[in-house]
């Protein structure tokens, strides 16, 4: 085992990081929930890492997204990720795809390829994509649920989609994925209640079809749901 990773070792042995060391992982979104699932994978020794996202780095980034820095703005955050990835663990496999993933391409990524998905992406329509192709190819895949406009980390909780409530990101996955005949998979989620935007919040006035208006977000709330997001998919591949 390379010595980068021995800590890690410590905890779960090295028959758990040969597993991890061969356990390949999709993460959908690079953003504030997606970029911190991506950096704890990398730093967990998970061997390949495909990671699935059209935007790019933007200066209203840099207050919560760990991509996001002076001298990436304007570059891919796949592209940006994929770099970072690669200085944090040089022998881990990254794949990238600058798409904004719909139903419209899901056929453009093949997910029986994968170990696990991570659903980090904000827009409805694609989250119950990616949550009914993980479940059609056989593959675990667990989704994050409202972290914007939210300000207290320490609520957010790993439960199955039908013990949500209080939020309606949630609620609109819940009844997208139960239309397909889906009731049950794994969610990072808050109970906490968002806070009601002001009259002078500032709206995105270039919002993708489909995607939900800008929430304010925080430095805190979304890398902790991105890291629980995380834990639980290395504690999945390893048990």
């Amino acid at each position: 085992m390379s010595e980068r990773f021995i800590r890690t070792e410590l905890i779960y042995g090295k028959k758990a990081m040969e597993k991890l060391a061969s356990s390949r992982v999709a993460v959908f979104g690079a953003g504030g929930v997606g970029g911190y699932v991506i950096e704890a994978l990398a730093r967990s020794g998970i061997g390949a890492i495909d990671i699935i996202d059209n935007d790019v780095e933007s200066v209203s980034n840099i207050n919560r997204q760990i991509l996001a820095l002076d001298e990436t703005v304007g570059q891919f955050k796949t592209q940006v990720a994929k770099k970072r990835v690669e200085s944090i663990n040089p022998e881990c496999k990254v794949t990238t795809y600058e798409m904004f993933f719909l139903p419209e391409n899901s056929c453009d990524i093949d997910f029986s390829l994968f170990d696990y998905v991570a659903d980090a992406i904000d827009t409805v329509a694609g989250k119950v994509e990616i949550i009914g192709k993980a479940q059609t190819a056989g593959v675990p895949v667990i989704s994050s649920m409202g972290a914007g406009n939210k300000v207290n980390p320490s609520l957010f909780r790993v439960v199955d989609i039908s013990k949500t409530e209080n939020d309606p990101l949630a609620k609109a996955v819940r009844v997208g994925c139960r239309k397909k005949g889906i009731n049950h998979f794994k969610v990072v989620w808050s109970p906490e209640t968002a806070i009601k935007p002001g009259e002078t919040e500032r709206v995105s006035t270039d919002t993708p079809p489909g995607k939900r208006a800008t929430p304010g977000s925080t430095a805190f709330t979304p890398p902790v749901a991105g890291l629980i997001m995380a834990s639980e998919i290395i504690n999945d591949l390893v048990k």
